[in-house]
Order: structure tokens, then C-alpha cells, then sequence
């Protein structure tokens, strides 16, 4: 669990339903009341604003839920949404509401733009009273980036990086090394960068998780390798999975049968 003091505001526990819990000097989050086996409490919808602003930002805005809509836009002036990857359960309702707020709404994947210009690369984002700064961080999808807060000193990574647990590969070639390139990048933010993720509590420091990630990351691949010498060279993703996944829920291992189909991508680009 994750509680936060932030000077004038209150301290909340994680997760918390229905209400606004601020995290740090600029950044809040409201948690949609979608919890699953894949969205742990559910999606975190997160409200940027500087100090003393009116407007702000929200990132992620989640599953068509009248109640969190309703929630997310009594916030104030929204002057952008943004979306840190394709994926329904935080991109839903991005139309409905950008449409109901009258905002923009900008991400990497240009199907998602609405009235405004797709993010790119290193950009930078002038908006709420504050600096953000795009990180393309792909893995867990293609269209994966992750949101640099740099007046405040935290970064908010969507899916690649969780407060809880660990996140699934996404399904395209090349998925497990440009996570591991993403991981990298966020490993190099400074000490103290307040992780601020998609799902689960935030945590205090986002360069440790990533290090931790990376850690988890290359102990599978030899879990992995180690299996590859009892099944042979090419065995079917999910007989991998039932070695290497052996402890984990059943109902998880299609989402696992995912992981390691880029694992062996992976390693037959990286070792052959």
C-alpha cells in the first residue's frame, strides 16, 4: 500500500475508490473501478496541475464509467488528455470525454488523436503550469511511453512499469528487446523519481523498479533457456509456459504464453 503526504492535501491509502488522492506537488489520481486479473484495483487516472493552477491535465481517462467520468471531469478545466498507450481499459473513454471537456487528446498511436498532433519523441509539453517530457518506453505495447513530470520529479509509465507485479510483452516482433531498452531509459532517471503508474500504487522510487524489472527480466530468460535445453529448439510458447510459469495461475498463462513468445523472439534475435 502507498500513502502519500503532500503538503496541503490529505494522506489516502491505495487503492482508493471515488475520490481524488494526491500523490505528489503536481500530480493526483482517481482509480477506475475496474479491477481484473490484468488491471490489478484498476486503472489509475492521473490529474497533472502546477500548484495554484486551475487547468490540468488527465492521463489515461479510462473505461466508459459515467461515475469516474463524472469524477475526472469535476477536476476543473481539462486543457489536455493524454494517453500513454492504445489499450481499452486506459483509452475507452478518451473521446467521450475530450469531447464532453472540449480538450484535445494526443498520444503516440494516431488513431487515438482527437483535434490535436500525435507525440512524439523527447517532446515537450507546456501545459497545466507545467514541463512534461514524452519518453518512448514500447515493450508492453509499440505505442507505450511514459510521461516525465519534471517539475515535481516523477514520471508516470502506464503499463511498462506497474506498482504491483510485473506487465505483460506485447504481441509485435522485437517486444521483449525494446522493453528492455525502455527499462534502461527509465533505470537512468535520478534517484527519487516518484513512480507513477497505470496500475497500482506509486512508488518512491522509479530508476530502483526498473532496476528490479530488468533483474526479473533477465532471471526468466535463463528460466527460459534452462527450458529451451530439456524441450529443444523450438518448442510451442505455452509448453515453455508450463515450465518456466509453473507458479503462476493458470488463468494467466495466455497472457504468459505472450511473455514468452518475445522471450524466444528475443533470444533467437539476440543469441543465435
Amino acid at each position: 500500500m502507498s500513502g502519500r503526504v503532500v503538503p496541503g492535501g490529505q494522506a489516502s491509502e491505495h487503492p482508493a475508490y471515488g475520490e481524488l488522492r494526491p500523490v505528489t506537488e503536481a500530480a493526483s489520481v482517481v482509480l477506475a473501478e475496474n479491477p481484473s486479473p490484468m488491471t490489478l484495483d484498476g486503472t489509475n487516472t492521473w490529474i497533472l496541475r502546477a500548484p495554484g493552477q486551475r487547468g490540468c491535465v488527465v492521463v489515461d481517462p479510462g473505461p466508459e464509467d459515467p461515475a469516474h467520468l463524472d469524477r475526472l471531469a469535476a477536476q476543473g478545466p481539462v486543457e489536455l488528455v493524454l494517453l500513454t498507450h492504445r489499450h481499452l481499459d486506459h483509452t475507452e473513454a478518451a473521446r467521450t470525454f475530450a469531447e464532453r471537456v472540449s480538450a484535445p487528446v494526443r498520444a503516440l498511436d494516431p488513431t487515438l488523436v482527437l483535434g490535436a498532433e500525435g507525440l512524439g519523441a523527447g517532446e515537450r509539453l507546456a501545459v497545466a503550469g507545467l514541463d512534461l517530457r514524452v519518453l518512448l518506453t514500447p515493450g508492453h505495447t509499440d505505442d507505450s511511453l511514459s510521461l516525465v513530470v519534471d517539475d515535481d520529479g516523477s514520471v508516470l509509465t502506464g503499463d511498462t512499469v506497474l506498482g504491483r507485479g510485473t506487465t505483460v510483452l506485447g504481441d509485435y516482433d522485437g517486444a521483449l528487446t525494446d522493453y528492455l531498452d525502455s527499462l534502461r531509459s527509465l533505470a537512468e532517471l535520478s534517484p527519487g523519481t516518484t513512480l507513477l503508474p497505470g496500475h497500482g500504487p506509486d512508488l518512491p522510487d522509479a530508476g530502483e523498479t526498473a532496476r528490479y524489472y530488468l533483474r526479473h527480466r533477465e532471471q526468466r530468460l535463463d528460466q527460459v533457456r534452462a527450458a529451451l535445453d530439456q524441450l529443444g529448439p523450438d518448442p510451442a510458447p505455452r509448453r515453455v509456459v508450463e515450465i518456466v510459469y509453473a507458479d503462476v495461475d493458470e488463468s494467466l498463462w495466455p497472457a504468459a504464453d505472450q511473455s514468452v513468445a518475445a522471450q524466444l523472439a528475443h533470444l533467437e534475435r539476440t543469441e543465435s
